[in-house]
């Protein structure tokens, strides 16, 4: 698969920065050794501003082109997860508890190489801003990156972010216009009872029958209150209670998470539980009460800029390398934070065979850094051509 030649010389290089950066995984805003080599390697190539600490350890890079012109924004995300290490490399995590179960650290190395090439040729009008930021996985780095003012400060016009797909062909690149991944959130529903002896139910007011219940009916609000064609996702995922198997317990606890697409949708969501708690509560003489956090909204590709992506993938990959109406999925994505405000596009890169994302056994595949890095180059280089 073709990648830009420049970018092939720095393979061993790109490798070396990814397999440092896999044994330091951090977590959420707090990245110090992290963004330290990324603040480290960019004054190294050599970008012409480097601004640090948005969003507490979030950076943004900017290199200049030449003559007048926009700015365009890559984004590349640096946090790991809490999850300890089992992929069994050389290189993996020093940080006990924590690794790079994502590909965060490949992002990261794609947007550095991406990085090296455009400081060096800088065959671009305008300026580019290079933005690697935190906590994707946690608390929206990106939204408090937007809410810093980033993009009027850079005066950014569009944006593009890269993230590594397993189980897709190494190289092959996956897009599409409109919605792309779901919104996120969560629910926590704390369901108060009577405790008592299990030999003696009738003087308790069971908080375990109580959780089965809400759960059950939590399920009726995919199967009998919304549109099949309108793609929902509500899934019970924790139920906590008990200590023995004698008693009846005074309290019981359940989580879940819930996707949507459309506000009106997530709106009934949140409508529907509400009741279902309050009159499954009455049903079985319990207090409960409902917690609902609304995360992340749906990754929404600007059309045109999705097809633009596509076109720059298959200058990298070929023609039969690249999906682009690739369709949605409901996982969720903090770059939607970045797409509310500016125009831009989500883009997938296969990287093979591999262990799921947020697995213990994940690794990044390091072949596919150069053709990241080209797909970013290239973006670039087509958005603001020299004439």
């Amino acid at each position: 698969m073709p990648v830009v030649n420049r970018i092939a010389d720095y393979a061993e290089e790109m490798k070396s920065w990814r397999r440092y950066l896999h044994q330091i995984p951090e977590l959420a805003l707090d990245l110090p050794k992290t963004a330290a080599f990324v603040a480290n390697t960019l004054r190294d190539i050599g970008v012409d501003e480097l601004h640090e600490g948005i969003a507490t350890s979030g950076i943004v890079a900017i290199i200049n082109g030449q003559g007048a012109g926009p700015t365009i924004g890559l984004r590349a995300d640096m946090d790991a997860l809490p999850i300890p290490e089992d992929s069994g490399v050389a290189y993996a995590s020093q940080h006990a508890g924590n690794m790079h179960a994502c590909g965060h650290d490949g992002h990261t190395t794609m947007l550095l190489g991406a990085a090296k090439y455009l400081a060096e040729t800088r065959n671009f009008k305008g300026r580019v801003a290079l933005i690697f930021q935190p906590a994707e996985e946690t608390i929206g780095g990106a939204e408090i990156m937007v809410q810093a003012g980033m993009m009027e400060q850079f005066d950014i016009a569009q944006v593009y972010a890269l993230h590594n797909a397993p189980g897709v062909p190494v190289g092959h690149f996956v897009t599409t216009p409109g919605p792309m991944m779901a919104a996120v959130d969560e629910f926590h529903i704390h369901i108060k009872g009577k405790g008592g002896h299990g030999a003696m139910p009738h003087e308790t007011r069971d908080p375990v029958i109580a959780a089965c219940g809400i759960a059950q009916a939590i399920q009726t609000i995919v199967s009998r209150n919304h549109y099949a064609l309108q793609d929902l996702v509500v899934s019970v995922t924790q139920i906590h209670t008990g200590s023995a198997d004698n008693i009846v317990p005074d309290t019981a606890y359940i989580n879940g998470t819930v996707r949507t697409f459309e506000q009106g949708v997530q709106a009934m969501v949140i409508r529907r539980m509400t009741e279902i708690v309050a009159g499954q509560a009455t049903s079985y003489g319990v207090e409960a009460e409902l917690e609902y956090d609304i995360g992340y909204p749906a990754t929404v590709n600007d059309a045109e800029c999705a097809d633009f992506a596509a076109q720059v993938a298959r200058e990298i990959a070929g023609e039969s390398a690249v999906e682009d109406r690739g369709g949605r999925e409901m996982g969720a994505e903090d770059f939607s934070f970045m797409l509310q405000v500016r125009p831009g596009a989500y883009v997938f890169l296969g990287q093979g065979d591999s262990a799921g994302l947020h697995h213990p056994k994940y690794d990044f595949n390091d072949d596919i850094a150069p053709m990241g890095a080209s797909f970013f180059a290239r973006l670039v280089e087509r958005a603001q051509p020299l004439g």
